[in-house]
């Protein structure tokens, strides 16, 4: 039997950003269990460096530099930014008490789901496709068969193609929350 687009491409990166979450509590759990909550507030630094970092992909991608094979600087982008995240999730835990942080907070999570939905989901569900008609056309159905067969992993497709035209401007909203949340720490720092 054929498995849905959905059990086998949305499942698995819904399992992948379940994980960032799982682990964010579990970090979160295990530096309050051993008294070094205190090291979570500063997990925003590092977090911020490592998904600065990760855009040295986007720098490729858009021909401003020009060392580093794509695919590797590719990973490497969703490596540090999956990390970066966990740290900055870490950091927030459960401690923010002003709207600027939370904002910025749902932006990075929000730009975490486009960038993985850009990642697990677009790729392997043009080739999930490709491959689901193919076998219906070796079976023998005509061409409006395979269309009424494929409707609604196709028509899933085409929702999630739509990621592009999103992922950058939430990725500007994130790096201008971001950064308001950066400088409102030092404006408002106990320089004491």
């Amino acid at each position: 039997m054929q498995r849905s687009l959905i059990r086998k491409e949305v499942m698995p990166f819904l399992l992948m950003f379940g994980a960032l979450i799982l682990a964010t509590i579990i970090s979160d759990a295990l530096l309050h269990q051993f008294e070094l909550a205190w090291i979570g507030r500063w997990l925003g630094i590092p977090g911020t460096l490592l998904i600065l970092s990760s855009f040295i992909y986007s720098l490729r991608k858009r021909k401003k530099i020009s060392f580093g094979k794509p695919k590797t600087l590719l990973t490497i982008h969703e490596t540090l930014t999956w990390i970066g995240a966990l740290f900055i999730l870490v950091h927030a835990g459960i401690h923010v008490y002003a709207i600027l942080p939370w904002l910025a907070l749902i932006a990075m999570l929000t730009n975490v789901i486009s960038g993985m939905t850009g990642k697990y989901l677009l790729d392997r569900s043009k080739r999930f496709l490709a491959e689901k008609k193919e076998i219906y056309n070796q079976q023998g159905f005509s061409a409006e068969e395979v269309d009424k067969k494929l409707f609604w992993d196709a028509t899933t497709y085409d929702l999630m193609k739509q990621w592009r035209t999103i992922h950058l401007p939430i990725t500007l909203a994130f790096a201008v929350l971001g950064l308001t949340h950066i400088l409102s720490i030092f404006l408002f720092w106990q320089w004491k």
